[in-house]
């Protein structure tokens, strides 16, 4: 298993989520998204394995302020969210081609 963690240090669910897997031994890497956000690449990878609009977290105050619920253009909604890391749901944990958005542990117990 190759586990990354994609989060915040405050978020709650973040931390719930790095519990989960010390708890079980399971070696994970964490990535702070406000200090170093996913690539291009990370997330297509991510993408491809949830609903993409699962990844905007439509509470945030950056939401409204970029009037992301009026932009339907993905391409467009994807370059926003990848130069506002604020806008994610946390936590993203990823284990190779698979993704989950939140906290998951029915879905994370599948991967041990």
């Amino acid at each position: 298993m190759n586990i990354q963690i994609f989060g915040i240090d405050k978020c709650f669910d973040t931390k719930k989520a790095q519990r989960y897997f010390k708890e079980r031994n399971i070696k994970f890497q964490f990535i702070d998204l406000k200090l170093k956000g996913l690539s291009k690449r990370e997330l297509e990878s991510v993408a491809s394995a949830v609903p993409f609009n699962d990844l905007f977290n439509t509470k945030s105050k950056n939401y409204e302020k970029l009037n992301l619920h009026k932009i339907t253009n993905r391409g467009i909604r994807e370059e926003i969210l990848l130069n506002n890391p604020e806008l994610y749901n946390t936590p993203i944990v990823r284990n190779g081609k698979q993704a989950t958005v939140g906290y998951k542990p029915e879905v994370w117990q599948t991967w041990e």
